[in-house]
């Protein structure tokens, strides 16, 4: 959620972020009704202020006159019909500053001005590591080959739940496993994160305080009598630790991390991407959230996506980093970096990491805090969050980029501890 004041003294911010975005034809007419109603507000608290100060002098003069003993029934009854109108003045400013409140929460972020204009064909590499295999003709999609060697089963998923939901079985299982144990190893012995496991339903202001409600409430699972949801990611429940606290400045950065299931209703939506392991309705996935202080949170985003890069190159996959354009951003970030793994037999790069900092959109939602030094008044911190990493796509990578000549996959070095054999077969 943006700072209202933006709103009430620099709308031109506003305006040319959603330029950015390419949704200024979509949300203009809000900022202009937003702006209508910001000058309605000031309206009707110039017109409240008038007549407090009239009724503060008519009081007066009522007790002027009582105390000299003479009559003060006309000014009494004038001084009621004032207070009326204070009251339906008072109404109108309420009801402006709620329907502007309620317009910020439809506004998405503005991005970060290093962040390209335009939409996804304007996304950019700024980086890769390892180099793809060129013989993805030769290889076994990694649906096929998993079926074969016995470890997923697509159709028994269908069966129990519905298309989009994955089982493992076997060492399919105990891949997941391996590959989360690794993960959070990682993570928190060697990159400082601390490990929470969290609740994978959470309540209205939990989803809201992360952007996913209310606009993207279609989206989610939910539970409607309860009035709570499923989590999408773990960023939703662990960004809202901190909800409505002040922590210190010696408390920043701070880092976490979590795995847990993630639920998406819109997964497979037009028919993209639905084979295999690709686009799910449920997955497992190790997450990273991190809180840092506004001048560190440029920064804190370089770092977190390095901890996710780290984990590609210990599992031996070639990946490329990109700079997602502004009109590929997501609602809620000002600038996010997608990880993006080569799948040799699928023949494309799947995004298996998406790394973005919110600058202080997330934390005004939950009022997530941060006192600089002794005595002075909090301010917002910074937030950000990556996958580190998705799992499902994770496997099709290592499944095809690992496909050994006699039909097996290779388990990668530094992930056999955790798996126990060196390979799938």
């Amino acid at each position: 959620m943006h700072d209202i004041r933006l709103l009430r003294d620099q709308l031109d911010v506003l305006r040319e972020g959603m330029r950015r975005r390419g949704k200024l034809t979509e949300l203009g007419a809000l900022l202009d009704r937003a702006e209508s109603l910001e000058q309605a507000r000031r309206a009707a608290i110039t017109d409240l202020e008038a007549q407090q100060a009239f009724r503060n002098k008519v009081t007066q003069e009522v007790a002027q006159r009582r105390k000299a003993g003479e009559d003060a029934t006309a000014l009494i009854a004038e001084g009621r019909t004032i207070g009326e109108q204070i009251s339906v003045l008072d109404q109108k400013r309420a009801e402006a500053e709620s329907a502007v409140q309620a317009m910020l929460y439809e506004l998405p972020n503005i991005p970060l001005a290093e962040v390209p204009e335009g939409d996804e064909t304007h996304n950019t590499v700024v980086s890769s590591w390892g180099t793809p295999r060129d013989d993805g003709a030769s290889l076994v999609p990694h649906w096929d080959k998993a079926a074969e060697l016995g470890v997923l089963d697509l159709a028994r998923g269908a069966k129990i739940s519905g298309s989009g939901f994955i089982v493992f079985r076997g060492a399919g299982a105990k891949l997941v496993r391996a590959l989360m144990n690794m993960m959070l190893d990682i993570h928190t012995t060697e990159h400082g994160y601390e490990e929470c496991w969290v609740p994978l339903v959470v309540n209205r202001a939990t989803m809201t305080g992360t952007g996913q409600l209310p606009k993207f409430e279609d989206d989610m699972y939910a539970l409607q009598e309860e009035g709570m949801f499923l989590i999408p990611t773990a960023e939703v429940p662990v960004t809202n630790l901190y909800r409505d606290e002040i922590l210190e400045a010696s408390d920043l950065p701070r880092g976490f991390c979590a795995f847990s299931a993630c639920f998406r209703r819109e997964a497979g939506a037009a028919g993209k991407d639905t084979r295999g392991l690709l686009r799910v309705h449920e997955f497992d996935k190790v997450e990273l959230v991190r809180y840092a202080a506004p001048e560190h949170s440029r920064n804190e985003l370089e770092v977190m996506t390095r901890h996710a890069e780290i984990i590609l190159e210990r599992l031996e996959l070639p990946y490329r980093r990109l700079l997602l354009a502004a009109g590929d951003t997501g609602f809620s970030s000002a600038m996010t970096y997608d990880l993006e793994v080569f799948a040799p037999a699928v023949g494309k790069w799947l995004e298996v990491s998406s790394c973005s900092v919110f600058t202080d959109f997330q934390a005004r939602r939950a009022n997530i805090r941060y006192r600089p030094a002794a005595g002075e008044k909090p301010r917002f911190v910074h937030t950000l969050n990556g996958s580190a990493l998705a799992l499902p796509r994770i496997i099709a990578s290592i499944i095809e980029h690992h496909q050994q000549a006699d039909g097996s996959v290779r388990i990668p070095d530094a992930l056999q501890p955790y798996f126990g054999r060196a390979v799938l077969a």
